[in-house]
């Protein structure tokens, strides 16, 4: 009986409303009914209904003064109005009020059940909805992010400050460290997780494109505009817009977004009307800003803007102590994608994963595992299975060797080549940003830059 779809009817009419109880048994619905609005509204208040269907005439209250108490005591049960005394006014105060629906007198039961299927598809998808956004939620608490490192544990501490406040949020991280993961905890932890979270990747998107993606456009706005569109910014209104790889936008993009972070109104291309923005941002980036603006491709207004709060991601280089359990997490979680039985790591392949240097980060290591997983025939990943690059690299790969022949070396031209290739290697772990190659070199910037133009980098 629990499983079933409980029907009350609440009718003063005996006949009509046993008949009716009587043909909701039958069709397999869990039904009982009452003969007032006191009654009815005592069921209710026990919790062991789904929908309500109730005369508009009653000898102790009318249908619409029992359709308010339900939305009051039970708003999440459906009523529909039931009346032989049929009007437009009575249709439109009753929807006015919430009722699902109105129908009349005598009931035509085949209709009947059309309605009650649409209200209970309309209750499972609302259900399903509760449910998606309950796992969302979970997926998206700061637990959730893998990160025992001591570098890790100093972002959390700065994200649980910062999902107080409304504030612009700029996340610095090397591609692959999770800068759009980080982004939605923030918002899903956030006063505004209920609304949109909206992400928008800025260099993936042709610039010819990417202002009206943002902004919008109306109809005829230029050719191809066949129909008005809204943009990124409208459909966050009240959550989260969340802008990647902000540094590749052009700058008459930055201008316009300035204005649009300032003044928190946003027009259409092709349109003078201004449309007033709830909307938080949370941009990303992956290169130096700071050198950008240095540079003048990026503007320094808009770089204060969205820097209001800093958020750097470390590499995963930087936070080795969670290179396993990032890879207990993705082996659990392709294995069970997979549908495949348990599978271990021999100690060698996980020393191997531990030495890489992981330039891709948590991104590339996860793409490994689901590889491994997905290829592997053995209970176990022997480093025989790693990529040759990892493999290599965990058996003594990293280290350095020089051949020192009877003839002699050239020691000044091995120890600068030598300082070439670590530059090079440097620059392009620090995805071209000499501010971090210098930092992985242990240089300070200006030497770096020197180094660089004398050997020729």
């Amino acid at each position: 009986m629990d499983d079933q779809f409980r029907v009350l009817v609440i009718d003063d009419d005996d006949p009509g409303r046993e008949v009716m109880e009587l043909l909701l048994r039958r069709a397999g619905f869990a039904a009982q009914s009452v003969s007032n609005g006191a009654e009815g509204i005592a069921v209710v208040q026990e919790g062991a209904t789904d929908l309500v269907l109730v005369d508009l005439f009653l000898p102790d209250k009318s249908g619409i003064e029992i359709l308010k108490e339900i939305r009051q005591v039970a708003p999440e049960i459906e009523v529909v109005v039931i009346t032989g005394h049929a009007s437009a006014q009575t249709a439109v105060a009753a929807m006015k009020e919430g009722a699902f629906d109105y129908i009349t007198k005598p009931v035509n039961f085949d209709e009947l059940k059309i309605v009650i299927a649409k209200i209970r598809e309309q209750q499972r998808l609302r259900s399903e909805n509760v449910y998606l956004k309950k796992q969302l939620l979970e997926r998206f608490q700061f637990s959730n992010i893998i990160g025992g490192s001591t570098a890790m544990q100093r972002v959390f501490e700065r994200m649980q400050r910062i999902v107080k406040t409304d504030s612009t949020v700029l996340i610095f991280g090397e591609s692959g460290t999770g800068k759009e993961l980080v982004a939605r905890a923030l918002h899903h932890n956030s006063r505004r997780k209920s609304h949109p979270f909206v992400a928008v990747n800025c260099g993936a998107i042709p610039e010819t494109l990417l202002e009206s993606e943002l902004f919008g456009h109306v109809r005829g706005a230029f050719t191809g505009a066949v129909r008005d569109k809204i943009g990124k910014f409208e459909a966050a209104h009240h959550g989260t817009l969340f802008l990647d790889e902000i540094g590749t936008m052009p700058m008459h993009l930055q201008s316009k977004l300035l204005r649009v972070l300032q003044e928190q109104e946003v027009e259409r291309i092709g349109s003078t009307k201004t449309i007033k923005l709830d909307v938080r941002v949370i941009s990303a980036t992956n290169a130096d800003l700071e050198e950008q603006v240095r540079q003048g491709t990026f503007r320094e207004d808009l770089f204060y803007r969205l820097n209001v709060i800093p958020l750097h991601l470390p590499p995963l280089r930087e936070r080795r102590d969670d290179i396993l359990p990032l890879v207990n997490h993705f082996l659990d979680k392709f294995r069970h994608l997979m549908d495949r039985p348990a599978i271990g790591m021999h100690r060698a392949t996980l020393d191997a994963l531990e030495q890489y240097h992981w330039p891709g980060n948590v991104r590339q290591l996860e793409n490994v595992i689901e590889r491994l997983v997905a290829l592997t025939e053995g209970d176990a990943i022997t480093p025989d299975d790693l990529p040759a690059e990892i493999a290599d690299q965990g058996r003594g790969g990293r280290g350095l060797c020089l051949d020192l022949s009877p003839q002699g070396i050239d020691m000044p031209a091995a120890i600068a080549d030598l300082e070439r290739k670590l530059i090079a290697k440097a620059l392009l772990l620090g995805g071209g940003v000499k501010t971090r190659a210098a930092a992985l070199l242990g240089l300070n910037r200006t030497t770096l830059v020197e180094k660089i133009r004398r050997l020729g980098v």
